[in-house]
């Protein structure tokens, strides 16, 4: 569980770094003499390639990959030949193209001593690396976990960039106003000269007195601001319900295809351009839709429905995310809501880690959100997260 916490933390878009780890990737097949090599991440349900040399791929089941072993091996795992293991000989990249044969792994480390992933070199051929090239690969590891800590840290960078971008308009646009009043207040007075009324002076000069307060006001917010617990979600934040919608179709609808299911996503058309924060959305949506595909039988649909209630101060995001799958008990539900739920197994056998929901309700928490559930055993089920979104 501390494993999936880590790797959430980089809040990461698994489809945005293909161009990212690139070099890396076939930096390390070329020092292990393969023709593949892979940069893998791996959550609750999915292993996601964001990167990779010699193999388009994008993701995988998590049960069905090597590099779940590599990830709990804890130094690096290596098998010789893939078509002569037990636990490998049958899947898709061994028995169909480009039928695999050699495998190593070397897991991605945080500084935190978690494995959120792994960096693979594969052949099919057999393969034996040399202790000089296992180092370098090492070496390649940690500069891929490097680059990801660089990656979050210019993401945040890039967020307080854009806030204060905003705030510099925000600020012109608020001053413009009242210095424009006073400069036109103090022209006219000018302009009158001694046929200026007593009377029109001083409703001049308090109206010039108002103009500078509000001046005043502006300077006053600008300089506590950074006192403020909740800081305001930008209006140049470029994420919005549609730009959600397409990250989470061309993440996830692979995954249901794979299972003959039709995944459907739709937003509310009245707030799909208003800006929200990402903040950690794509894992708790991904692991409800991951979830939800595992739970419904092929042939099944899954329906992801995304709503912004727009109030004066905190608006709610709403994420639904309804299958027709096996459903849950009452007793199963208590247990999801108090992080107690046991891992089962999918509707074809698919493997469970006992995780995904558990994260899904610990990141909700720390976001101030809420979680509910509405099913019953065998008539599938529907997720609702609600999450507060405070709009400038």
């Amino acid at each position: 569980m501390e494993r999936l916490f880590s790797l959430s933390e980089f809040d990461l878009d698994y489809a945005e770094h293909k161009d990212s780890f690139k070099d890396l990737a076939k930096l390390a097949a070329k020092v292990a003499g393969t023709e593949i090599s892979l940069v893998n991440l791996i959550d609750s349900y999915t292993q996601w390639s964001i990167s990779g040399h010699g193999l388009e791929i994008e993701q995988m089941p998590r049960e069905d990959s090597v590099c779940q072993y590599t990830i709990i091996n804890g130094e690096y795992f290596e098998v010789e030949d893939l078509q002569r293991d037990e636990r490998f000989k049958n899947k898709f990249y061994v028995t169909d193209e480009p039928k695999l044969r050699y495998y190593y792994g070397i897991p991605l480390k945080t500084s935190d001593d978690h494995n959120i992933g792994a960096l693979c070199v594969l052949d099919k051929n057999v393969k034996e690396l040399s202790p000089e090239k296992v180092e370098l690969l090492k070496i390649i590891a940690d500069e891929i976990v490097n680059r990801l800590k660089d990656l979050k840290v210019i993401g945040k960078l890039k967020n307080k960039l854009s806030e204060a971008n905003e705030a510099q308009k925000k600020v012109a646009h608020d001053i413009r106003g009242p210095l424009s009043g006073i400069i036109g207040l103090a022209q006219l007075i000018s302009e009158q000269g001694e046929a200026n009324q007593i009377e029109e002076v001083l409703e001049f000069i308090n109206l010039i007195h108002k103009s500078g307060r509000s001046i005043l006001e502006l300077a006053d917010e600008i300089l506590s601001a950074d006192k403020k617990d909740h800081k305001p979600i930008s209006k140049g934040s470029d994420f919005n319900l549609l730009v959600f919608k397409d990250k989470i179709e061309r993440l996830f609808i692979p995954q249901a295809r794979n299972k003959n299911i039709l995944l459907t996503v739709k937003t509310s058309s009245e707030s799909e351009q208003i800006p929200i924060a990402r903040n950690k959305l794509l894992q708790i949506a991904g692991n409800l839709i991951s979830n939800a595909i595992k739970f419904t039988p092929a042939g099944g649909a899954v329906d992801v429905d995304l709503s912004l209630e727009v109030n004066d101060h905190i608006s709610i995001l709403q994420v639904l995310v309804k299958d027709n799958g096996v459903g849950i008990d009452e007793k199963g539900i208590e247990k999801i809501l108090k992080g107690n739920a046991a891992s089962t197994t999918g509707t074809t056998g698919e493997a469970g880690f006992g995780f995904g929901l558990a994260l899904v309700k610990h990141l909700i928490e720390t976001l101030k959100g809420s979680l509910n559930i509405y099913s019953k055993h065998g008539q599938g089920a529907v997720f609702e997260v609600r999450l507060p979104q405070k709009i400038q």
